[in-house]
């Protein structure tokens, strides 16, 4: 055999073995097994941002990019007194919002999308947070990742899931995608997992980054998901 043929029957093994692998990682009973153990470790799993209605949703998860939902929580409760509704936010000027909120960072981008989102609200939709993906989108600082969440939280829609740094981390470990953005593991995610767990996975994929899988030093030896677990950054194995 030719050393050039015997190369492409090595890639040619080498591909078929990742596509069984994958087919592997993939397979119904593993995801229903993932999804069950999430579902046992963290059953009453909701979103961590305090709010009382989709537009203090809306404006705490712009305010959570780069930021703790503890802080936000921290901020929040002063900015909703000073400015309670999307009328009044929609009035307030930038330095008053850039106060409230500058422990939060990027203060000065997260003021004018707060004020914008006010101010799309009022003038585009009646002053209600619209309830559809399509339109979600279209409000100044409500990208595809704050849209699910409000929808999700506030409305109860699943129109995709909600993939921030704990769940795109956390989905390549498990190797549910090997996507390298949020947009593609969002769309990976939404192809193998049943609609009806898409709010909800994201909620307990959050708790178990925050808790057990973080990004240093994973807690392996406490993880209900060890054994379905092949990343190669475990700190424990069973």
């Amino acid at each position: 055999m030719s050393a050039t043929k015997a190369l492409q029957k090595k890639k040619s093994l080498k591909k078929s073995a990742n596509r069984t692998s994958a087919s592997r990682d993939l397979a119904p009973e593993r995801i229903a097994a993932i999804l069950k153990a999430l579902d046992e470790a963290y059953p009453d799993a909701v979103c961590a941002l305090t709010h009382r209605s989709p537009w203090e949703l809306l404006v705490a998860t712009i305010l959570s990019a780069q930021c703790t939902d503890v802080r936000v929580n921290m901020v929040t409760p002063e900015l909703f007194k000073r400015f309670p509704t999307p009328e009044a936010m929609a009035k307030a000027e930038i330095p008053q919002l850039i106060e409230i909120i500058r422990t939060t960072g990027f203060f000065n981008n997260k003021a004018k999308s707060i004020k914008g989102a006010a101010q799309a609200v009022v003038d585009r939709f009646g002053g209600k947070v619209p309830e559809t993906l399509a339109e979600l989108i279209t409000v100044p600082g409500a990208a595809r990742k704050t849209a699910n969440v409000v929808l999700g939280v506030s409305y109860g829609k699943a129109e995709g899931v909600v993939v921030d740094t704990h769940v795109f981390r956390i989905s390549r470990r498990l190797d549910l995608t090997k996507s390298d953005t949020a947009e593609k593991v969002e769309q990976d995610l939404m192809r193998i997992l049943p609609k009806d767990h898409w709010i909800r996975f994201s909620h307990q994929v959050i708790h178990h980054g925050r808790q057990v899988c973080v990004a240093r030093n994973p807690k392996c030896d406490k993880c209900n998901l060890e054994q379905l677990c092949h990343s190669k950054d475990k700190t424990w194995q069973s």
